[in-house]
């Protein structure tokens, strides 16, 4: 598959199915992060692969009920870093977020490559969370990914809205929203779009 074809293809759906996640795909989405670029290479990101049963109800117990979708899961990527592991720059600037972000899109679009569904979320209760894996306080957990294959038989913990976005892809903003040309505030042309 084509990275194009990877972005294009990529969703954030609900409608989940069990997967077996063999060590196999663990290891080719490991991989894809590991090759994400980062500050100076310092690679911040830290991921725990959750995906045994046992793993999986415990870490069920962080997620808020608006996400009880996300039961259906097979695995969560509990997503971990925290600034001091990359570049920190003297006028404040820190880079472990972005950079962690990098590696999850890259995550992300793998998963996408194998057939799978990663959806990124932040219904959660961190603190429960951190101590249910074992993160250090000083750790943040950023971000929670599910991961699992995607079912056109939507389950009954599914909202009519979320049924409405699993069945039609949400519109995206406009080019001409998000990017200016040589200085913040000067618009890309709604012609120069395509």
């Amino acid at each position: 598959m084509k990275v194009k074809d990877s972005i294009k293809k990529r969703r954030a759906l609900r409608s989940l199915v069990e997967v077996d996640i063999s060590d196999e795909i663990k290891r080719k989405l490991g991989h894809a992060a590991q090759l994400a670029p980062s500050c100076f290479n310092k690679q911040p990101w830290q991921f725990i692969f959750i995906s045994s049963s046992e793993g999986l109800k415990s870490i069920q117990t962080a997620i808020t009920d608006k996400n009880s979708w996300a039961y259906n899961a097979s695995m969560f990527i509990a997503v971990v870093s925290e600034a001091s592991l990359d570049c920190r720059m003297k006028d404040g600037r820190e880079y472990y977020l972005f950079d962690t972000g990098i590696a999850c899109g890259f995550i992300m679009l793998q998963a996408t490559e194998l057939g799978l569904i990663a959806h990124p979320m932040a219904g959660y209760n961190q603190d429960k969370a951190k101590e249910l894996l074992g993160i250090p306080p000083e750790m943040t957990l950023i971000n929670l990914i599910a991961i699992g294959k995607h079912t056109e038989d939507y389950e009954t913990l599914l909202t009519e809205a979320q049924i409405e976005i699993e069945e039609n892809r949400p519109e995206r903003k406009s080019l001409s929203d998000f990017i200016f040309i040589d200085s913040y505030g000067n618009k890309l042309e709604k012609r120069d779009e395509q």
